[in-house]
This record gives C-alpha cells, sequence and structure tokens, in this order.
C-alpha cells in the first residue's frame, strides 16, 4: 500500500487546500486519472494519478485547512495486490464436509452507517445531513444519488446550499456576499473564488457602518495572493540563476505569407494563428538542444528527453500561469494550435491539471498581443531557460539590393549560466529563426 501525497504544483506552490474528492474508496484508477481538485493561489488545479491502483482510503476531507506539500491525503494499493478482506466462499473447502451455521445478519445503525469522505463533502455542498439520509448502498452506506434524493427534497423547503469550495465559500462569508446570487463559471456548477467578482453588489443591511479612518486591506484576496505566489518564484530565481540574456530580430515574411495561403481554404474554426508558429519551432529547437530543456534540481542539470513546452497565459481576473503542452516537439501545427486553444481556455475557467502546472521543461512567453517588442522574461524555477516573442513590426529591409518592407517579431532568451552559456543560446534562437523560414517543414 502506498500514500499518495498532495503534489507540488509548480515551483511557486508550498501548499494547497483539498477542494473536492472525484474519486470514493473501492475505485479502481488508471495512470493518469484525476482523483481530486486542489486549490491553490493559481486556482483550482486537477490531479491526477501516476498507476494504476485501488483506492484503498481516503484521508484528508475537503475543508478549510491548508495542506502542505508532501501531506499523505489518500492511500493506494496496486492494482492485483492482496488485500486483507477475506473473499466470500461460496462453497465448503475441500475436506471439509460439516455443515456451517449460519452467520448473523448484521443490523447497521444510524450511527455506524460508512460514509466516504466524498459523499460527506457532497452533502455538505448540498446542505444536507448525511447522518439523517437513508442509506441505499453496501451494508446500508449512504451513496451520491442518496445525498442528491435528499437535497432534492429539501429544495421544495427552501434548504438547499450553493455548490461552492471551501475558500469561495469563506471568501463568500467574509465580503457579505449571498452565495445564491452567484453564477458559476465552471459547467458543473461549483462556484470558484473567481466567480466571486462577478457578484453583484449586495445591499447594505442596517444602519451604515462608520467609515475607518485607515484602508482595510482584504488579507485572502485571490489576486493578490497569486501576485504573492509569482513574487515568491521570481525572487527565487533572480535569487538562485544567474541569468544571461540574448535577442534577435526574425524576418516573418516568409512565414506569414505560407500561413496566409494555408488558412484561405480553412473555415474560421481550423485557421492557424502565428502563436502556433512560434511555439512548435521553439519546441523543435528545444528538441535538438537539450541543455536548455530540462530542470535544475539538487545541484545539477537534468535534461528532458521530451520537450513540455510552458506556456504563458494571462488570467482575465490578474496574474498569469504557465501550463505545458505536452511533448510539443512532436505535434503538427493543426495540434499545437488545438493545444493552445484548449490550454488558454482551460487556464482562464480554472481546470488546469496537476501535470500541465508541474511537468513544463521550457517556458514560452509572447507579449505581442500586449504591444511590446520585445521582453526578456525571467526564468521559471526549476527550468533553465525561457523564451521570449514580442509583438511583429513592420520594418524596411534590404532584399536583392533594394530595400522593402518586411514583418518581423524580436525573439529573446534568458539562459541559467550554471548549464549553459551565450554560444548555445544563440544556437538556439537561430534554429529557431531557420525554422520560421520554412514554415511548411513545421
Amino acid at each position: 500500500m502506498k500514500e499518495y501525497t498532495l503534489p507540488s504544483l509548480g515551483a511557486d506552490m508550498d501548499e494547497g487546500m483539498l477542494a473536492a474528492w472525484l474519486v470514493e474508496p473501492g475505485d479502481t484508477v488508471a495512470r493518469g486519472q484525476v482523483i481530486a481538485e486542489v486549490e491553490t493561489d493559481k486556482g483550482i488545479i486537477e490531479v491526477e494519478v501516476w498507476e494504476d491502483a485501488v483506492v484503498s482510503e481516503l484521508l484528508v476531507e475537503p475543508g478549510e485547512a491548508r495542506l502542505s506539500v508532501g501531506t499523505p491525503i489518500a492511500r493506494l494499493t496496486e492494482v492485483g495486490h492482496a488485500t486483507d478482506v477475506d473473499e466470500p466462499r461460496d462453497e465448503a473447502e475441500p475436506g471439509h464436509t460439516s455443515e456451517r451455521a449460519p452467520e448473523p445478519v448484521a443490523v447497521t445503525t444510524a450511527a455506524e452507517t460508512h460514509i466516504t469522505p466524498p459523499v460527506r463533502h457532497l452533502a455538505h455542498q448540498l446542505g444536507v445531513d448525511p447522518e439523517l439520509v437513508a442509506g441505499s448502498g453496501p451494508n446500508g452506506s449512504v451513496t451520491r444519488d442518496d445525498i442528491r434524493h435528499a437535497a432534492g427534497r429539501h429544495r421544495h423547503t427552501g434548504t438547499t446550499r450553493t455548490m461552492v469550495t471551501p475558500r469561495a465559500r469563506r471568501l463568500a462569508a467574509e465580503r457579505g456576499i449571498d452565495l445564491a446570487t452567484l453564477r458559476a463559471s465552471r459547467p458543473d456548477g461549483l462556484i470558484v473564488v473567481a466567480d466571486l467578482d462577478a457578484a453583484p453588489e449586495q445591499p447594505v443591511a442596517g444602519p451604515i457602518a462608520e467609515e475607518p479612518t485607515m484602508p482595510q486591506v482584504a488579507t485572502d484576496d485571490p489576486k493578490q495572493a497569486m501576485r504573492r505566489a509569482i513574487a515568491r518564484s521570481m525572487e527565487r530565481s533572480k535569487r538562485e540563476i544567474p541569468h544571461y540574456y540574448l535577442s534577435t530580430t526574425i524576418d516573418m515574411a516568409s512565414a506569414l505569407g505560407w500561413l496566409e495561403l494555408e488558412n484561405e481554404d480553412r473555415p474560421v474554426t481550423k485557421r492557424l494563428l502565428s502563436a502556433a508558429l512560434l511555439l512548435k519551432a521553439s519546441a523543435l529547437a528545444l528538441a535538438r538542444f537539450p541543455d536548455l530543456n530540462g530542470h535544475w534540481i539538487d545541484g545539477a542539470f537534468h535534461a528532458s528527453e521530451s520537450v513540455h513546452l510552458g506556456v504563458a497565459v494571462s488570467l482575465r481576473g490578474g496574474g498569469l500561469v504557465a501550463p505545458a503542452i505536452h511533448d510539443a516537439d512532436t505535434l503538427t501545427l493543426d495540434e499545437m494550435m488545438e493545444a493552445l486553444t484548449d490550454l488558454v481556455a482551460r487556464a482562464r475557467a480554472g481546470r488546469l491539471r496537476g501535470s500541465e502546472m508541474s511537468e513544463q521543461t521550457c517556458t514560452v512567453t509572447n507579449l505581442g498581443d500586449r504591444g511590446v517588442d520585445s521582453t526578456f522574461p525571467v526564468i521559471i524555477p526549476p527550468q533553465v531557460a525561457i523564451i521570449g516573442f514580442g509583438r511583429l513590426v513592420d520594418i524596411p529591409v534590404a532584399v536583392d539590393g533594394g530595400v522593402t518592407v518586411h514583418p518581423v517579431v524580436t525573439a529573446s532568451l534568458a539562459g541559467d549560466h550554471r548549464v549553459t552559456d551565450g554560444h548555445a543560446g544563440g544556437l538556439l534562437l537561430r534554429d529557431i529563426d531557420q525554422r520560421l523560414q520554412e514554415p511548411d517543414q513545421l
């Protein structure tokens, strides 16, 4: 039996809060399956299991407590591993002919009713007392359907509660926000912290309190929490990583000309953006120069065999995240475009997975849509490089003895001097440039 611990979902994560279990004891789970949701300073992250197993026990219930990374939250048993539960026998063992005495029938009392943490959490969200619910499961255990059925009865009396994460419930209470007025942005109807920002103004009840002499600062503002998390990561980066910076100007005339022709016969929903070309060229270059693709851990560099390309995504409520597109160098341009679109949508909806937040081998940030000509980003530990792109600008270019106007983009690189130097970084940027001159080969 193995303990499943709260994983680190990024270099800037020290703790998190279990928002929900998506499995129950006895469930068989497959490698890569999402088994829980964890609320971090950067939103709700779906966490996966890393091997086929059976969920033996859930050690932590969703709630208010913040847990340190590495805290055991569940116990898993390997698939096929013997358990301590004896299997019932339909026939007497060979050599035994005596009749077995009938076993007494177990009577389950209300106090003994088995209620798993996921069922108890659902009951908490729906405003149902699980101890008062008659269970229809094995040995009288209370199931999710029992809780939902009970919640349906309560709706007629107006006692149902909104489905909401523990942190969002606490912040709503602190801000005086009526949960019934909130609209969930998630498709499953779960209210998260980001939904509080869209809440209508609440009427002031009773006499108006005297205005304080000093402004009150929210102590649990999710935007501030994210800024603190980003600041911790950047502070560590500048303290530990000796950065070097390079930049180059890339002629994008060939790439954009090819892109225009390629999109002519495509429906709008299938058209490629220049961002897909930049990401694919970067991923292929990183696969060729593995010293810039990996992690610095325990005083040594560990090159990655795969290119899991982090993509910086700005969030509508402020802040940013940089989840990974896995195996980016193996994707076609269409697959890259689909992966990018999906990743951005889920990042802004707060539906990222743990592996997307912890397995980046190098990150790309593109501030071109913000009108920035060039960017010199800070490396995200434990990565050892980060690539930046600015906006497309038209400049005069000398071609065949004449002058014409071409669109160009400034590509930049921040590298870790403990692993590489300007020579390796320069080769990487040159490789990206050369690949963008032959976009049909991407």
